[in-house]
C-alpha cells in the first residue's frame, strides 16, 4: 500500500512532464505566404462610350496579362457571369441596358483572380490582382 501511494505522485509527474515536452516540441501549422498575382493591364474599351438609355452591347476590353478566369469589373462590380475570355490580351463583356441607363463616367477594371495553394503547406497560392481603372463614359 505504501508503495502505491509513492508510486501515484510519481507516475502524474512522469505523465506531466511528457504532456509538457509534446506540446512544447514546437509544431506549428506551417503556410507559406501567397505569392503575387499576375497583374492585368486595360489598354483600350471598344467602345468607350454609350448613349444614355441606350441598348445593351458588348464590350471588348484589350490589354495584357489576362488570365483564363479574369473577370471584368463594371463600376467595382465583378462581371462573373457575362466576362468571356477571348486571349491573354483581350476580353468581352456583355453589358446591360440597365447598366447604361443614366448618364455618368463608370470605371471598368480586370480582376485576375487568386488561386488557392496546393500541397502540405499551401505552396503555390497566388493573390488577386486588379488593373488600374479605365473610365467609360455613358453620355
Amino acid at each position: 500500500m505504501k508503495t502505491l501511494q509513492i508510486l501515484r505522485p510519481v507516475t502524474t509527474s512522469i505523465l506531466v512532464i511528457l504532456i509538457a515536452l509534446s506540446v512544447a516540441c514546437g509544431y506549428s501549422a506551417k503556410t507559406t505566404p501567397p505569392a503575387v498575382g499576375t497583374m492585368p493591364a486595360i489598354s483600350q474599351l471598344n467602345p468607350d462610350s454609350a448613349t444614355a438609355g441606350g441598348a445593351g452591347f458588348t464590350l471588348t476590353v484589350d490589354g495584357t496579362n489576362f488570365n483564363a478566369n479574369a473577370v471584368v469589373n463594371w463600376n467595382g462590380v465583378a462581371q462573373t457571369a457575362n466576362t468571356t475570355y477571348v486571349s491573354g490580351g483581350q476580353l468581352t463583356v456583355a453589358v446591360p441596358a440597365a447598366a447604361v441607363a443614366a448618364s455618368g463616367t463608370v470605371t471598368v477594371t480586370v480582376t485576375n483572380p487568386g488561386k488557392p495553394g496546393t500541397g502540405t503547406y499551401g505552396s503555390g497560392a497566388t493573390l488577386a490582382e486588379t488593373s488600374t481603372a479605365m473610365n467609360f463614359t455613358i453620355n
